[in-house]
């Protein structure tokens, strides 16, 4: 029974690490561009796009599908990039254990 009272003990220091990194994740963004830089969108580690920023020479009237291309691809990039950032950092928590719905 002591063995069982130390593993809910980490398990609740680890839990509670893992409270604090997912707070902290909310404020560390990564960027991802397309389009050779003219599309430019930002996430947070929490996957939510904080902002996007689009070069005006881009914006064609006459051509709104590559900018929606390009806006689509800058975005879906940075929420890839996000993921794995909130990934690297779950696994430098965890030890590198792969725990099922942590990341």
């Amino acid at each position: 029974m002591k063995n069982m009272g130390k593993l809910m003990k980490q398990a609740q220091q680890l839990q509670d690490k893992m409270n604090k990194l997912q707070e902290e994740m909310a404020d560390k963004t990564v960027e991802a561009t397309a389009g050779g830089g003219m599309v430019k969108a930002v996430a947070n580690g929490r996957q939510q796009i904080v902002s996007i920023n689009i070069e005006k020479e881009v914006v064609d009237p006459e051509d709104v599908e590559m900018l929606q291309d390009l806006i689509a691809a800058a975005v879906n990039e940075a929420l890839t990039r996000s993921q794995e950032m909130v990934s690297e950092e779950m696994s430098k928590l965890t030890g590198g254990m792969n725990i099922p719905g942590l990341t």
